[in-house]
């Protein structure tokens, strides 16, 4: 199966949806959340969906399947099911482990960093958080937000872990959304992407 693959990471509120989001719109692709996916896990567990937990998951199915790039590989079989409703591609977003992004190179696909100031980050994510049904896991303050950050930006045990720092290296594009006009700054987005390369 021959497709376009797009990649996203980037830090929390930076637009990552944003951009999936622009991409299903416009150009057809299938847009899958690896989050949403451990949320789904999560609340299939009985679990509440917190960070920590999605955290927990994302690295047990790392080391269960033995291979870093299992969520990539999650939404690539889901791809593969409706593939033909999605001429545009697929887009995977939220990527949070360096063995993420390589398996999104291997498969011959683009990796996109998003990112904006982190104060705008986190006021973004506190005035969204009950319109994307996150209220009560979005509910923390400035410094619990910025220490979690923190805590995702680089490993803290294996190599299935997440390491958001090591991912950003291995990032392709990177665009920054620092403004509050989501239709402008889907046209920057797709701009950046230089889509006309990449299809």
């Amino acid at each position: 199966m021959s497709f376009v693959l797009i990649g996203l990471s980037g830090t929390n509120g930076s637009g990552k949806d944003t951009i999936g989001h622009m991409l299903a719109e416009r150009h057809n692709f299938l847009f899958i959340s690896a989050s949403d996916l451990l949320r789904d896990e999560a609340r299939a567990r009985g679990e509440e969906p917190t960070r920590e937990i999605l955290r927990t998951i994302s690295a047990e199915w790392r080391r269960e399947s033995g291979h870093l790039g299992v969520l990539v590989d999650k939404a690539v079989e889901q791809y593969s099911q409706v593939a033909d409703m999605y001429p545009g591609g697929l887009v995977v977003v939220s990527l949070r482990n360096p063995g993420e992004a390589d398996r999104i190179h291997e498969m011959d696909g683009v990796m996109v960093w998003a990112d904006a100031d982190q104060k705008v980050r986190y006021d973004r994510i506190m005035a969204h958080a009950a319109a994307r049904n996150r209220a009560g896991e979005d509910n923390r303050t400035f410094e619990q937000f910025q220490l979690e950050e923190a805590a995702e930006m680089t490993s803290s045990g294996d190599t299935a872990t997440l390491n958001m720092s090591a991912v950003k290296e291995r990032s392709d594009i990177f665009i920054t959304n620092d403004g509050d006009d989501i239709d402008a700054f889907k046209d920057e987005a797709e701009l950046a992407l230089k889509l006309e390369n990449i299809l």
